[in-house]
């Protein structure tokens, strides 16, 4: 069953406005920036889009937001775009902030086919307005429901034909998770190999979660915060 298209285009090419989209990647590390770059040309509008983080100004999901096709963001970090927090304040668009753990959680959900999960996470704050709270065993829970994706956008180090994706250290953070999740999932590579070439016990992603690959180009691989060490 080979799932290989030609390009970012080709993958994206039935995503519509108003779709529902996740997008992988922690920061800036392992997120589809071909797929990225595809939907910006596309013109898709009206987008609720789940990813870790928003990306900044000029990179990621940032160009999303500075071409206002995004409306509503679904995060747990949103620090380093400015444009993300000009729109939030200005009411241009809704935010979603998760803690990390339960934005994971509920992209496991989605794959695994369960319709919530339950968290100790936000009982108390105001992460748990309006949601429902269940005591197991003296201890209060929210009810988060899974999340409900038409695309998932994921990028990886290495796939085969079949749609076996093999990450790259962080890169491996929440590609995996949402890889399960879309309807829809899209994975762009930096190496495509026939399939049969990828150790069995070396992939993270079975190929039966991925529906299109395509090896993509141009990476820029940025670093959101580089530290280092001041010269003695």
């Amino acid at each position: 069953m080979n799932k290989v298209v030609a390009n970012a285009e080709e993958a994206i090419r039935d995503m519509r406005d108003n779709m529902t989209i996740m997008v992988g990647g922690f920061g800036l590390c392992g997120i589809p920036e071909n797929a990225i770059s595809a939907m910006v040309k596309k013109g898709v509008r009206g987008l609720t889009c789940i990813s870790n983080n928003a990306g900044v100004d000029d990179f990621g999901l940032g160009l999303l937001l500075q071409s206002k096709q995004i409306k509503k963001m679904i995060a747990s970090y949103v620090g380093e775009n400015a444009e993300f927090e000009r729109q939030m304040l200005s009411g241009e668009l809704e935010v979603d902030l998760i803690p990390q753990g339960t934005l994971a959680t509920r992209c496991l959900a989605s794959g695994y086919g369960m319709p919530a999960i339950f968290t100790a996470a936000g009982v108390g704050t105001e992460v748990a307005i309006g949601k429902e709270v269940r005591n197991f065993n003296g201890k209060d829970y929210l009810m988060e429901m899974a999340f409900d994706a038409e695309f998932a956008l994921v990028k990886a180090w290495k796939g085969d034909t079949h749609g076996n994706l093999i990450f790259h250290e962080t890169a491996r953070n929440f590609n995996p998770l949402m890889a399960m999740a879309g309807k829809i999932t899209v994975a762009e590579v930096e190496e495509l190999v026939p399939a049969g070439e990828l150790d069995p016990n070396m992939i993270h992603t079975p190929g039966i979660y991925v529906h299109r690959i395509f090896k993509g180009e141009n990476y820029e691989k940025r670093i959101e915060q580089r530290t280092v060490r001041k010269r003695s």
